[in-house]
């Protein structure tokens, strides 16, 4: 017999800081913390926020509005805490001394997380959730903490879900002490390392077979799955939940002129997205850091279209990703009154995210509006960015051999005394590079 578990019923938490610019309200944030806590099957019974100069060192809210959540408890009766914003470990510590037994705290972090844990499917991904769940508990171990930790083990065991914030890794991982945790954060690197050797590899390989490689990026629920449901006929799950797909997936289609192109589908993005998930999902974004064209999707009809785009636009940069072709994908036209909206609704995004080399295309994913104009500004851009090159390179350098293999689409190769000649299709970004031994 599975065991019950009650539903947790959750207060969230905010705090705006005064100096703040990124852009986003307190209560959209909050709005949204609320999709993350109903995703992760939580009943959300409240929530409260404060604006501050500065987070406290300690609570990371002040001692006034502490009080007032434990006021709160005796009309909402939640047993779980939320913050938006991620917590200290000391501060974990302190604000569940401050509320007591039977009341759990999480931040964004533990919440996102949690629902990682839940979704991954391939042993990648459950590598990847594993060790971002491992970097971000380890300096919060407690008593307590490993307590809660044991019983969510027993309970996945036995088939059942445990807390919010306490999936992922087992019962006996989780009793080992710090020195053992980290031996299998190490253990778990390796194995992640092994997976990006590997994907370099399909990498080189599908640049030797002429094939362009499309990322599709977006903040989390902007439609891409939907996006290459529609272009390829690909069963990628859709839901209307926040980090409903999570392992990525690529899939061939067609373009207009006849060339075909690998368009893959990865993890959403979102504002405050851990910097210890981007981490553990190194192998799988350098797809996009190594694609040759992004399509950048935007929910047009969410009210915080901006802001959802400027953090996608964030996390491309912090990513390294630059100087790449870049088309803006403008997706749920089909929700707008007047299709013309569109128009005055992009000139609301930020300019970095509208003022891109490829343009922007209007589309409904769900209901195939737009796609073929999609696909053949996705055809212009590739070709617009190679130039078909001959080039003669002498054994003395066979770094520009290796280099060109990766960042090509190399059409035949030949060997004769004075070196490797090599032809195929160059991003122009290249270009300068080869130059000197063009034929």
């Amino acid at each position: 017999m599975e065991a019950e578990f009650p539903v947790e019923r959750a207060l969230l938490v905010g705090v705006q800081l005064k100096q703040q610019q990124d852009g986003w309200d307190i209560e959209d944030s909050l709005v949204e913390l609320g999709q993350l806590a109903r995703t992760a099957g939580v009943e959300v019974v409240g929530q409260t926020w404060q604006r501050l100069d500065h987070f406290q060192p300690a609570t990371l809210i002040g001692a006034g509005k502490l009080e007032e959540l434990i006021e709160l408890r005796r009309d909402l009766d939640y047993n779980l805490i939320i913050f938006d914003d991620e917590l200290s470990p000391r501060q974990l510590r302190n604000l569940e001394e401050r509320l007591g037994n039977g009341v759990r705290v999480l931040d964004r972090t533990g919440l996102i997380l949690d629902i990682f844990a839940q979704h991954a499917r391939t042993r990648e991904g459950q590598l990847q959730v594993e060790l971002a769940q491992y970097q971000y508990r380890l300096p919060r171990l407690t008593r307590a903490w490993t307590h809660l930790a044991r019983q969510a083990g027993g309970a996945a065991a036995r088939g059942g879900i445990g807390g919010v914030g306490l999936r992922g890794p087992g019962e006996t991982q989780l009793e080992v002490d710090r020195r053992e945790i980290s031996r299998r954060i190490a253990a778990i690197k390796r194995e992640l390392e092994s997976v990006r050797r590997h994907r370099a590899l399909h990498r080189r390989q599908r640049k030797r077979a002429a094939v362009p490689v499309v990322a599709i990026v977006g903040y989390t629920n902007a439609g891409k799955s939907t996006l290459l449901n529609a272009l390829s006929g690909a069963q990628v799950l859709v839901e209307d939940k926040l980090f409903a797909t999570l392992d990525p997936t690529t899939r061939r289609v067609a373009l207009p002129g006849g060339r075909e192109a690998l368009f893959s589908d990865t993890v959403g993005f979102i504002q405050k997205l851990p910097t210890d998930l981007v981490a553990a999902f190194r192998a799988t974004l350098e797809e996009i850091n190594e694609a040759d064209l992004i399509l950048h999707v935007v929910d047009i009809t969410h009210p915080n279209a901006p802001q959802q785009s400027e953090s996608v636009m964030a996390t491309l940069a912090g990513l390294g990703v630059v100087n790449r072709p870049l088309i803006l994908v403008l997706n749920k036209i089909d929700r707008l009154e007047d299709p013309a909206m569109v128009h005055s609704l992009i000139t609301k995004l930020p300019a970095n995210a509208r003022q891109v080399a490829g343009g922007s295309v209007a589309i409904s994913a769900k209901e195939g509006r737009g796609l073929e104009a999609l696909l053949q500004r996705v055809e212009e851009v590739l070709v617009a960015g190679f130039t078909y090159v001959r080039v003669r390179i002498p054994y003395s350098r066979g770094d520009l051999v290796a280099l060109f293999h990766e960042q090509a689409m190399a059409v035949r190769s030949a060997h004769n005394d004075q070196g490797t000649t090599l032809e195929g299709y160059l991003p122009q970004r290249w270009l300068e590079s080869f130059r000197p031994y063009l034929s």
